[in-house]
């Protein structure tokens, strides 16, 4: 009996271009919306491409977004600072869950148990980071590892 390799999670969904169409539907959303707005209607253009790199990479691509941060601070530093002082509200964490999965169907990204328990879980992970460092006072921490997700406790049923 031979070991089949179980692929990434970034594998499993296709390649970069899918995650790159999932952050363009999911900020099409957000902006378009009441509640998230706020927080997303002055971001500069190139910040779509960077997150689409960021979620390529958390699941198992290649490591676009954290190559320029290697020397100095780290990839998840640069992430967290992002989030600092923003003021983010458990409704708009809550929204912004729900909107990042009804993108994740609008662009048919796998819709297995299996990936899609894994894709919720860094998305609730995510968006908690996010809302509890968007506190005032909060403070990046220094060298903070880029974090990478995978399967979990399932792995994908093939």
């Amino acid at each position: 009996m031979t070991e089949t390799a179980i692929p990434s999670l970034y594998e499993w969904v296709g390649n970069a271009e899918t995650f790159s169409q999932l952050i363009e539907v999911f900020y099409d959303k957000a902006v378009a919306d009441a509640l998230l707005n706020p927080l997303f209607n002055h971001m500069p253009a190139q910040h779509r491409q960077h997150v689409a790199e960021w979620f390529a990479e958390i699941f198992g691509g290649p490591n676009v977004y954290s190559a320029p941060y290697e020397a100095g601070e780290g990839a998840h530093h640069h992430m967290i600072t992002a989030h600092l002082d923003l003021g983010i509200t458990e409704e708009q964490r809550k929204r912004w869950v729900q909107l990042m999965s009804d993108a994740a169907d609008d662009v048919h990204l796998p819709a297995d148990p299996e990936f899609r328990s894994a894709f919720v879980a860094y998305v609730e992970w995510g968006t908690r980071m996010a809302l509890m460092f968007s506190k005032p006072g909060m403070k990046a921490p220094l060298h903070e590892p880029m974090p990478y997700w995978g399967w979990g406790e399932r792995p994908p049923y093939v």
